[in-house]
C-alpha cells in the first residue's frame, strides 16, 4: 500500500471553451437567431440571454412556447397569471395534450425507440411503429375503464413497453407513475398506494447480468395491496420463463383490439401527467404531481437548448423507471430524438457496455452517471479509439463528478461539450447545467439553466456569492410541482419548499456560485458539516477519498455535540482483497489534510462492507447520521428503499458499539 495517488486534476481548471462553429451548430443557434426575426432580441453572451429569460419570465416562456410552435386546442391566455411561490399558474386556458407532441413528426420510418437489455434481444420501434402501438394500447386502457384522471402504475424496467403505456395513458389524460421492478413489495405500495390506481402494468421478471430474477411474488403482493385496481397487464417481458398469473398479456391484447386512431384528450396545463415519488428513505415518499403543460414546456426547452437534442439525435442514458431520468429520457421523443431503453446490469457484461451501445444505437447525447465515468477511467477503457461514436454531448448528473472526471472525458472525447448538471424529482430537470455556449471547468457546473433563477442564500436569506450557501430559486419555473398528491392543502409542499424562506424555493442543496457563474454542489445542506463552525460539504471529501488506491467508497457525517467541535466519522468500503489497516488509514488522513485542509481529517475511520445507498444511487449520509445518534433504524429508513437492503446494518451495530 502506497500514498502515491494519481495526480489531481485542479478544481476550477478551464477545460473546454465554446467557439462560434461549436454555437453555430448547436440547436440553440436557431433559437437565438429566431429571436433576433421574430423578437428583435439579440443577446452578446450567454449571461445576457439566462438574465433575459429570468427576469422577463412572460416573453422567455411565449418564446418557447412560439418557437417550439406547441400544439394546443386553446392557446394560453398568457403565460405566467401569477408568479407568487407557491400558487404560480402557468399557461391559464391552455387546452393540450403532451403525448400528442411526440406525434407532430411526419418521418414514420425513422428508429424512434432502441431498447437493450439482458433478457431478451434488442427491440426497435420505429416512430410509425410507436404510433400503432399507442393507439391499441389507448384503446385497451380504455376497455379497462381508464379515462381522464384515473391512475395507471407500472412496476417494470426500462423497456420499449413501458414508453408505449406512458404515452398511451397520457393520451387519455389518466395520471402515470411508475416503480423501478428492483423494488420490493412494500416500497411499491408505499407509492402506488398514494394514488389508488385503476390499472397495474408489470413483468414476472428479468435478466440481470447473468441471473434471472423472478418477480412474481413481489408482484402477487402488490396486486393484493391495491384494492383499487379494475386490471393487471403482464408486458410479457422474458415471458419465456414466467408469466404474471390471473393477468392479460400485452401482447394478446395489443393484437385483438387492432389498429386504432389515436386521439388525445385536451387537458388543461396544470392537468396530472405523472407522479414522481421522493427517495422514501426517510418516512412515506412524496408523490409529486407533475403537469402537462409545465413538463411539455420545461423539456422542449431543457432538451433543445441545453442538451442539444431534435430531428436527427439518439438519446442514451441508463435510467431506471424510478428515476425522473426515465422521465426526461422519454422526453427526447418530444424534440424529436429518438431514446435509447436499458434494462438490466448496467455494467455487464462490463464496464465497457453502455460504451458500445452507444456505438450501436449512434447515440449523438449520452448520459451517464459518475460512476460510469470514473470506473471507465479507473479501468482503462479507451471508448473513442474502441468504438466509433457519435457522441457530441456527454451529460452527467445524480452525483458530483470529481475534476478528474472531467478530464478523463475530455482526454478521450475532446471534442464534446460536457454537460454537468444537477436538479432532481421536485423539477424533473436541471437547476443548474451547461449548454453549447458555456465553458467547462474541471469540477463546476457550468450555471443556472436557461430560465431558472437559481442562487444561493445565507441563512439570513441574502445571495452570496463565493462562498456555500443554499440552493435556492427565486421565481417560479413551469415544471415545479402542481401539488403532491393528497396534500390537499398544500401544506406539506410548502413545508417541504418555502417554509425556510417564504416565497422562495429552497432546494435542499449546499451550493457554491463563482463571481463568473459556474458553480459547486457540495452535497444535501442537511448533510453538511459543521467543523468547528466552518461548514464544509461532503462532496469535497468523497473527491479525495474515493481517488486513493484501495478506497471503492466512502461516507462522511459529522456528529455535533453541545459545547464541543463534535465527532468527523468516515466509512470506507474498501475494494476487493483491499483491509482498512493503519497505513491505508494514514494515506486517507493525508491526502484530506493535503488536499483540502486539517479540518477535513476525520476523528474516526471504519470500515464497512458498502456504503449505504438508496436504489437511485445516493449517499443516505442523513440516515447515518440519525442512526449513530441513536434513533432506530425503523424510524429513518426503510430497507426496501435501500440498494442493498443490508447496507445499514453495520451502522447499527457501530451505533450499539459507541
Amino acid at each position: 500500500m502506497t500514498d502515491e495517488n494519481p495526480t489531481p486534476v485542479e478544481h476550477g481548471t478551464l477545460l473546454w471553451e465554446p467557439t462560434e462553429a461549436t454555437l453555430r451548430s448547436s440547436r440553440l443557434w436557431p433559437y437565438l437567431r429566431w429571436l433576433e426575426a421574430e423578437r428583435g432580441l439579440t443577446f452578446p453572451d450567454r449571461t445576457a440571454l439566462w438574465t433575459w429569460s429570468t427576469q422577463d419570465q412572460e416573453a422567455f416562456w411565449r418564446s418557447i412556447w412560439d418557437y417550439f410552435d406547441v400544439l394546443s386546442s386553446v392557446p394560453p391566455e398568457r403565460m405566467l397569471a401569477n408568479a407568487e411561490m407557491p400558487g404560480a399558474r402557468w399557461f391559464p386556458g391552455a387546452r393540450l395534450n403532451y403525448a400528442e407532441q411526440v406525434f407532430r413528426f411526419a418521418d414514420d420510418d425513422r428508429v424512434a425507440v432502441h431498447g437493450y437489455s439482458q433478457t431478451r434481444e434488442p427491440v426497435r420501434l420505429t416512430l410509425g411503429e410507436l404510433r400503432d402501438q399507442v393507439g391499441r394500447a389507448r384503446r385497451v386502457l380504455q376497455d379497462l375503464g381508464v379515462g381522464p384522471g384515473d391512475r395507471v402504475v407500472a412496476y417494470v424496467p426500462n423497456i420499449p413497453e413501458a414508453v408505449v403505456a406512458f404515452l398511451a395513458t397520457a393520451s387519455l389524460g389518466a395520471v402515470w407513475a411508475s416503480c423501478a421492478i428492483e423494488f420490493g413489495a412494500r416500497s411499491v405500495l408505499e407509492r402506488f398506494g398514494q394514488v389508488e390506481p385503476t390499472v397495474l402494468l408489470t413483468v414476472a421478471g428479468y435478466g440481470y447480468g447473468t441471473k434471472w430474477v423472478d418477480r412474481t411474488a413481489e408482484v402477487d403482493q402488490v396486486v393484493a395491496g391495491l384494492p383499487t385496481l379494475r386490471g393487471v397487464l403482464d408486458l410479457g417481458y422474458g415471458g419465456r420463463h414466467t408469466h404474471v398469473p390471473h393477468a392479460l398479456d400485452w401482447t394478446t391484447a395489443l393484437e385483438q383490439v387492432g389498429p386504432q386512431p389515436l386521439e388525445f384528450e385536451q387537458v388543461p396545463s396544470d392537468h396530472p401527467l405523472f407522479v414522481l415519488f421522493s427517495s422514501g428513505t426517510t418516512g412515506l415518499p412524496k408523490a409529486i404531481v407533475h403537469g402537462h403543460g409545465g413538463i411539455l414546456l420545461e423539456h422542449l426547452k431543457n432538451h433543445a437548448l441545453s442538451w442539444d437534442l431534435g430531428p436527427g439525435d439518439v438519446f442514451l442514458w441508463y435510467s431506471t423507471t424510478a428515476w425522473m431520468m426515465w422521465n426526461a429520457l422519454v422526453s427526447g421523443l418530444v424534440v424529436g430524438s429518438g431514446i435509447v431503453c436499458i434494462d438490466g446490469h448496467p455494467m455487464h457484461p462490463g464496464t465497457d457496455w453502455q460504451w458500445q451501445l452507444a456505438a450501436e444505437t449512434g447515440a449523438t447525447v449520452m448520459g451517464a452517471a459518475p460512476g460510469l465515468v470514473m470506473a471507465s477511467r479507473k479501468e482503462g477503457l479507451t471508448p473513442a479509439t474502441d468504438h466509433d461514436l457519435a457522441v457530441r454531448v456527454f451529460a452527467s448528473a445524480g452525483a458530483p463528478l470529481p475534476p478528474e472526471g472531467y478530464a478523463w472525458v475530455y482526454e478521450q472525447l475532446p471534442h464534446v461539450v460536457l454537460n454537468v448538471g444537477s436538479g432532481g424529482t421536485d423539477i424533473c430537470s436541471g437547476i443548474v447545467q451547461g449548454d453549447p455556449w458555456t465553458p467547462v471547468w474541471a469540477g463546476e457546473i457550468s450555471g443556472p439553466a436557461f430560465g431558472v433563477a437559481a442562487c444561493a442564500f445565507d441563512e439570513q436569506g441574502r445571495p452570496v456569492v463565493g462562498s456555500l450557501g443554499e440552493l435556492v430559486i427565486t421565481a417560479p419555473l413551469p415544471s415545479m410541482p402542481v401539488g403532491f398528491w393528497g396534500d390537499d392543502d398544500g401544506s406539506r409542499l410548502r413545508a417541504t419548499y418555502f417554509d425556510t424562506f417564504p416565497g422562495v424555493w429552497r432546494h435542499g442543496d449546499w451550493i457554491l456560485f463563482a463571481p463568473e457563474g459556474h458553480c459547486h454542489v457540495a452535497g444535501r445542506s442537511d448533510a453538511t458539516l459543521n467543523r468547528g463552525g466552518v461548514r464544509l460539504g461532503t462532496a469535497e471529501f468523497y473527491r479525495v477519498t474515493e481517488e486513493i488506491p484501495g478506497v471503492a467508497d466512502s461516507l462522511v457525517v459529522h456528529l455535533e455535540e453541545a459545547g464541543g467541535n463534535g465527532q468527523l466519522l468516515l466509512l470506507v468500503q474498501t475494494e476487493p482483497g483491499q483491509e482498512l489497516d493503519d497505513e491505508l488509514r494514514g494515506v486517507i488522513n493525508r491526502a484530506l489534510r493535503t488536499q483540502l485542509s486539517p479540518r477535513h481529517v476525520p476523528d474516526t475511520i471504519v470500515q464497512v462492507p458498502v456504503v449505504p445507498r438508496n436504489r437511485t444511487g445516493k449517499k443516505l449520509e442523513l440516515p447515518v447520521k440519525r442512526i449513530l445518534q441513536g434513533h432506530p433504524l425503523e424510524q429513518v429508513a426503510s430497507r426496501d428503499a435501500l440498494a442493498d437492503q443490508t447496507s445499514l446494518d453495520p451502522i447499527v451495530a457501530l451505533a450499539t458499539q459507541h
